[in-house]
């Protein structure tokens, strides 16, 4: 009996001290019936989805790492695919020869060669011809026409359900079937000369660039519609857009500010900019995301941007002066590939040096080539966006 009448003494002395400390520290009794409330209202699975979403999120460019090959891709010929605006052909190089392999005429003026969604396919933009040449990159030849008015350049939504034809001259954006390329809906665009795009980490928007009167346009795929227009300061002609690998900032180069701008996506607004290089043109990340390559066609060189610090750490200047332009990286993430724009000819840079590896005379014109196949799960559009 004793026994029990202490363990009931003990008992109510213990609740006494419990409520005395929670009369002196309300918070504590707050706080722990928040976070009941908290964990009972989240998913079973919200620890383990929140994991994925972080180490997904981290680095939108990490299915891009060297050689890391779609099996659709994985037994394709190494090639480099050059289109020449003037001349209204393509050239075709062998990149471990460093020559030209083939040559075949398009339709006139084409300004970039992109890689379908799919993987599949290689689009020649032929921009006064209206129409896309279809190259299979199994065999590196040719395989049919489809009319497509203006197309200037191309990308795809991140679903892979629709093409987005960058119709500069007729200013449009117009929403195409990404197979068949039927038209779904045009949407006329309040700015001149848009040519270069990029997509938010999750595709809920892009940012475009319109280079004849320095604007950036911000625009939603799903609804087709513009949610906001920028002026950039004067002078500015903008051209290539490029998320960076932690999605945070879009670059914008740009050819009259020789420089890159530095873009809020989410707040669409200006929060930095970048001196390069005279013309500032081309953007591309690195296979191992570390790094941004920036051509300046003005001053034949290419500066390089760490992407940790946003600071330019080397500047190579090609021997001779030339007008690098667009391009890709290959595979291995070895040689940077740009055009000449207005040498008629193709570099192939060191990535590690920067030492010019090869200078191959092409076509007159080369614009947007193309290095095929790249790493990447899926192709968003240009010369060579890929996650």
């Amino acid at each position: 009996m004793l026994r029990v009448s202490l363990i009931r003494l003990l008992f109510i002395t213990l609740l006494f001290v419990v409520a005395a400390l929670l009369f002196a520290h309300p918070a504590l009794l707050v706080s722990s019936v928040a976070r009941k409330i908290q964990e009972s209202s989240l998913p079973a699975d919200a620890g383990r989805r929140g994991a994925a979403q972080t180490s997904g999120g981290e680095d939108i460019y990490a299915a891009d790492r060297p050689n890391q090959l779609s099996p659709a891709v994985r037994n394709f010929p190494s090639r480099v695919y050059v289109p020449n605006s003037e001349s209204a052909t393509v050239d075709v190089i062998d990149p471990a020869t460093y020559q030209v392999v083939d040559h075949f005429a398009v339709g006139r003026l084409p300004q970039h060669i992109v890689p379908s969604y799919d993987l599949k396919t290689l689009w020649v933009l032929d921009d006064q011809g209206y129409s896309l040449t279809k190259i299979n990159p199994a065999t590196a030849k040719l395989e049919g026409v489809v009319s497509v008015e203006d197309p200037y350049n191309l990308y795809f939504t991140p679903d892979g359900s629709e093409a987005i034809v960058v119709a500069e001259a007729l200013h449009r954006l117009d929403f195409r079937d990404a197979q068949t390329m039927k038209m779904k809906f045009s949407l006329e665009v309040p700015c001149d000369g848009v040519n270069h795009l990029d997509f938010s980490a999750d595709g809920s928007y892009f940012i475009a660039s319109c280079e004849f009167d320095g604007k950036l346009l911000k625009v939603e795929p799903s609804s087709r519609k513009i949610l906001a227009t920028m002026q950039l300061e004067r002078p500015a002609m903008p051209q290539d857009v490029r998320l960076s690998p932690d999605a945070k900032v879009f670059y914008v180069a740009d050819m009259a500010a020789n420089g890159v701008h530095e873009i809020d996506g989410d707040q669409f607004q200006v929060i930095g900019f970048l001196k390069t290089g005279k013309g500032t043109h081309g953007l591309l990340v690195s296979r191992d995301s570390k790094l941004m390559y920036i051509s300046n066609r003005g001053e034949g060189s290419v500066s390089v941007m760490d992407l940790a610090t946003q600071k330019i750490i080397a500047k190579w200047r090609l021997p001779h002066g030339g007008s690098p332009d667009m391009g890709g990286i290959s595979a291995d993430g070895e040689v940077l590939w740009l055009s000449g724009r207005y040498h008629a000819e193709v570099y192939a840079i060191d990535t590690t040096t920067g030492k010019l590896l090869a200078r191959i005379p092409v076509g007159k014109g080369p614009h947007g080539l193309c290095v095929y196949p790249q790493p990447g799960r899926y192709s968003l559009g240009h010369t060579g966006l890929f996650r």
